[in-house]
């Protein structure tokens, strides 16, 4: 990865984080507000974090943090036990508080809560503001444990990645410009010079090629 990202140009100051969303729960299935609630991934999630977990551990990583909720944490240690590293725990690469939205459905919130869903902020959780400071405060403090040129890899939330690299990027959290993260997928930013730069986003297994249609033998005979 750090051969890609600064081809072309010296990379010897920089270093890049991998943002990594945790495997699949069955509160994803079910459209729920998760928030800081302590889900489980479900045998779907565990599966999907063994199979990313390859994909990343050929990026060969020199750290590996996460949350400290469970859904994050053995996603992390699918990766870990790949790597032999060990998973270093941030609480603040914790989800979004969602307050009292936490464990009910997007049509429920939409039902007792219309105007806070339209503009998806949970009356009493976390704001915006807050959620995007914290995280990416948190991957700042990351990046500048690392020794240059590294890569490490972050395992969080949908909304904490989501918001804490629009913040480190100069964009507008609350208006999530940058689309979503699946389960298990994962985004590449990069430092350098005290400037950040997204490489990849949303990065997950591509689906197989199509076939190269087979020649016709007969189209290149002579009439």
């Amino acid at each position: 990865m750090a051969e890609t990202a600064g081809a072309g140009r010296s990379a010897e100051q920089a270093v890049w984080l991998v943002l990594w969303r945790h495997g699949q729960t069955n509160w994803n299935l079910q459209w729920r507000f998760q928030g800081q609630s302590d889900t489980p991934l479900n045998a779907a999630g565990h599966a999907q974090a063994r199979r990313a977990a390859r994909y990343i551990a050929a990026l060969r990583p020199a750290a590996i943090f996460s949350s400290d909720l469970i859904r994050a944490s053995a996603t992390a240690e699918a990766l870990a036990r790949l790597t032999g590293l060990s998973v270093q725990l941030d609480k603040d690469l914790r989800e979004r508080d969602g307050g009292s939205w936490e464990g009910m459905t997007d049509t429920e919130i939409r039902q007792s809560y219309p105007e806070a869903h339209a503009v998806w902020a949970p009356p009493d959780g976390e704001p915006a503001a807050a959620v995007a400071d914290r995280a990416a405060e948190a991957l700042e403090r990351i990046a500048d444990s690392l020794t240059a040129p590294s890569l490490a890899v972050v395992v969080s939330h949908g909304a904490a990645l989501n918001m804490g690299m629009s913040r480190l990027l100069g964009l507008p959290s609350g208006l999530r410009p940058i689309g979503p993260f699946g389960n298990c997928n994962w985004s590449v930013i990069g430092r350098r010079a005290g400037q950040w730069r997204l490489f990849e986003h949303n990065v997950g297994m591509l689906p197989e090629p199509v076939p190269e249609p087979v020649p016709d033998p007969d189209a290149a005979r002579d009439d």
